[in-house]
């Protein structure tokens, strides 16, 4: 199956929450994957980011795909 979303994270799945029309599905990640971010220079110089920095990623999406290989 092809899909267009590049960003792939392996995960098992935790949980899964029927109701009647939507089901929540909870993943524990098992797989580490390498993330990237384009922001702007003025960004990246107001906090300060630089190697070996710890943060905290937050990701904007509005679907998370799973796919069953």
């Amino acid at each position: 199956m092809k899909y267009g979303a590049r960003n792939i994270i392996k995960a098992k799945v935790k949980s899964v929450k029927k109701g009647d029309v939507m089901a929540l599905v909870k993943f524990d990640v098992t797989v580490p994957a390498e993330m990237a971010s384009v922001l702007t220079t003025e960004s990246v110089e107001h906090l300060q980011l630089k190697p070996g920095d710890e943060i905290a990623l937050i990701i904007k999406a509005i679907h998370v795909l799973p796919v069953k290989e």
